[in-house]
């Protein structure tokens, strides 16, 4: 390899793998590109060193000791006649606890992603929390997000997929946003008791979908991945029972007989199990409790359409929006040789020379322009709802795409003309914040490297100012893609 292409493939190792260069960090991977990536997936995962965090239990145990607050409150109010003060203390006690709980873990987050030494492994990692994605526009879900990625998501980035996928299906942020903590069998023990008492003040029950579809659609096969209606119908079945324990059916569990279990701890409430073997996707599961959608997870974690999918959208993350060809099967081969052994596939990932072959190919999403430029500049971090601003700002807050399909990932859905009027504008701002105390002119061949155009170079050279030099490098084709 030349010195050319060395220094090409560093700006790539960087920028395009990591979350955007720090001064410096070209030099390091200049020795070898590859082996500085490969480095960074060895040894066990960061976890967050920020002690306000808590685990979700904790949270829920709180949410659901306050939610009995409100009942009672409610309660009481009815007996006056409140009917206003009652919508009140529903509607922002939770709320309140939860949104401290978020900030601390979004500041956490971003100040991890702007500081960390193994930026491949973070850049990963939040891959992972988006192809599985919760969405704090769910109030629910609010307090939860972030401990899904801390609990769920990290400790398992460099394992197997099955550990992540295990991980994640029971966490209690995924089975709230999806329903499924509610989700009964109809030939179910609670069902049949349920039905006996006809109580005119019990909530209808029923099997809730939502889980299994998104684990089939998005999280495994893919849309076409050849399952069926059925097939859903069937695996909601089969993981229903999968539960949160302490949650506020808790009085109907007990009138049922039921065990409430430990509040906010994964819980598989076989009383809610629909009973009998399943058969999904050509295959038969027998009748064993949470084993049942455990065995239905380990055979989708190593499907031929879930390796496709998921290296498709490995591919198309790192390297272009059409994800080459080659690239996707060398991915699909290495998933399936090593039964979804994640490094082996993040190695092939790396080897490949399709990853290598473009410069500049992906164009950075709101938040990975907001993380390149603060670890570019050295930005400090506010604290409190101020970390926020950058993101809000630029169209992307963190954890909350929206939909369980996650963000985006492809130009056309960031690079309008109105996002850049907005990442311009920012840039400006964020320049004039910056002063003088940056020489642009120095910092963008240390960031950009030999990416870096000879008109970018000139047009900072002949900027009026060391801000409006920084401006422009802010602003540069270069700095907002990857």
């Amino acid at each position: 390899m030349t010195a050319a292409q060395t220094d090409l493939a560093a700006a790539i190792a960087a920028n395009r793998f990591g979350l955007g260069a720090r001064p410096g960090d070209l030099e390091v991977a200049a020795d070898a590109p590859r082996d500085w990536l490969s480095r960074q997936l060895k040894g066990t995962p960061p976890v967050l060193a920020d002690s306000s965090l808590k685990p979700s239990s904790d949270t829920l145990a709180r949410a659901i000791a306050l939610r009995e607050e409100v009942m009672e409150d409610r309660k009481r109010r009815k007996l006056e006649k409140d009917e206003e003060g009652t919508k009140v203390a529903a509607a922002f006690k939770l709320p309140a606890l939860y949104r401290p709980v978020y900030m601390d873990e979004i500041v956490a987050r971003f100040t991890h992603s702007v500081n960390t030494d193994r930026p491949f492994l973070e850049r990963l990692t939040q891959f992972w929390t988006n192809h599985f994605a919760v969405s704090i526009d769910k109030n629910v879900v609010l307090g939860l997000a972030g401990a899904m990625e801390r609990e769920a998501i990290r400790p398992h980035v460099t394992g197997n997929f099955l550990d992540l996928l295990m991980a994640v299906e029971k966490h209690p942020a995924m089975l709230l946003y999806l329903d499924n903590h509610a989700s009964i069998g109809a030939h179910s023990r609670v069902a049949q008791l349920a039905a006996r008492r006809a109580k005119n003040d019990e909530r209808k029950i029923g099997i809730n979908e939502n889980l299994a579809r998104e684990i089939l659609e998005l999280h495994t096969l893919g849309v076409d991945g050849g399952y069926t209606q059925t097939d859903v119908t069937t695996f909601a079945q089969a993981i229903s029972g999968w539960s949160i324990g302490g949650q506020d059916m808790n009085r109907r569990l007990e009138r049922l007989g039921v065990d409430g279990g430990t509040p906010g701890v994964f819980l598989f409430r076989e009383a809610f199990h629909e009973p009998g073997a399943k058969r999904l996707l050509g295959r038969s599961y027998s009748d064993d409790g949470v084993k049942q959608g455990e065995s239905i997870l380990r055979d989708l974690a190593v499907s031929p359409k879930t390796a496709r999918h998921i290296s498709t959208k490995l591919a198309r993350h790192f390297v272009a929006d059409d994800p080459p060809p080659a690239l996707v099967e060398r991915l699909t081969r290495a998933w399936l040789d090593s039964r979804a052994h994640l490094p082996t596939v993040y190695a092939a990932l790396i080897d490949a020379p399709e990853s290598w072959a473009q410069p500049l190919a992906k164009f950075k999403t709101p938040a990975d322009y907001v993380y390149s430029s603060y670890r570019a500049l050295g930005i400090p971090i506010r604290d409190g709802r101020r970390a926020l601003q950058p993101f809000e700002a630029l169209g992307q807050r963190s954890l909350m795409p929206g939909s369980p399909a996650g963000w985006p990932d492809t130009s056309a859905d960031w690079d309008g003309s109105s996002a850049l009027l907005k990442r311009i504008a920012w840039a400006d701002i964020v320049a004039q914040r910056m002063g003088n105390s940056l020489n642009a002119r120095d910092l963008a061949p240390r960031l950009l490297g030999a990416t870096l155009s000879n008109d970018t170079s000139t047009a900072i050279a002949r900027a009026e100012s060391g801000t409006q030099a920084l401006t422009l490098l802010l602003a540069s084709p270069e700095f907002m893609r990857r």
